[in-house]
């Protein structure tokens, strides 16, 4: 379900980060196909609550730095640990590959932290995306570390849409990848959610929370090299400590 008015204000927010300058209200509701009176009443309203103004008078809205300054409150009450950071981008660099650090949101496995691969043939990936948990390696990762009844939960909600030939579509054979991911040693996927995308997943011990990290990339470099490129995810999560204990045998 999405709420209209809301998505909006989003959209307005990401429209301004990709245009990266002032812009009117005809140019915005002629960007975003918006009705002129519809975007006369969002714009105003953000301009009221202090989220837009006019840096030249009639030169367009441009959004102020008040955005900014609640972002990093919120950032600041609940970051991610620095070692995330480090340990996403020495993953990357070593693999090659894009990286990137998950959390559970619904039925989504959200990336909280993202590197992309620097080949030109990559896994485009930022903040925020959301993958399907059941139809992603990432997202069994997480689930892999819930409780069963936490995971029945999450299960009762899943409507297991089907993106592939590849992709799991109920909960058994959900529970056989975790089952076959516990003694493979690690998570995987090949084009479940994503076609021609191959993905190695591990659960990641970090600060206490229910997180995982992933690196993804194109079969014709990945899908063979699944084995070492988990041996490599391992021993840098070791390194940091991030590296959970039942992995460490595997």
């Amino acid at each position: 379900m999405s709420v209209k008015q809301a998505a909006n204000v989003l959209e307005l927010l990401e429209y301004f980060s990709q245009r990266q300058k002032p812009a009117t209200l005809t140019e915005i509701s002629d960007d975003l196909g918006w009705p002129r009176s519809s975007t006369f009443n969002l714009v105003g309203t953000v301009v009221a609550r202090g989220y837009l103004y006019e840096p030249r008078p009639r030169a367009g809205y441009y959004p102020t730095p008040r955005w900014l300054t609640l972002v990093q409150k919120i950032s600041d009450a609940e970051p991610l640990p620095e070692v995330a950071h480090q340990i996403v981008a020495q993953i990357a660099r070593e693999t090659g590959e894009t990286t990137a650090i998950a959390a559970l949101s619904g039925v989504y496995a959200m990336f909280m932290q993202v590197q992309e691969s620097a080949h030109a043939v990559r896994y485009h990936a930022q903040v925020g995306d959301r993958v399907p948990a059941h139809a992603s390696s990432v997202g069994r990762a997480i689930l892999a570390q819930l409780t069963p009844d936490a995971r029945q939960a999450v299960y009762r909600k899943m409507a297991f849409e089907r993106y592939s030939d590849t992709t799991p579509i109920d909960v058994e054979t959900i529970e056989s990848e975790l089952n076959n991911a516990r003694e493979r040693g690690y998570h995987q996927s090949h084009s479940e959610f994503i076609p021609d995308l191959a993905g190695v997943s591990l659960p990641l011990a970090l600060s206490g929370r229910t997180l995982s990290i992933v690196v993804a990339g194109p079969l014709s470099r990945c899908l063979e090299r699944r084995p070492q490129i988990a041996k490599i995810m391992k021993r840098a999560l070791a390194a940091y400590g991030a590296l959970p204990d039942a992995e460490r045998e595997g």
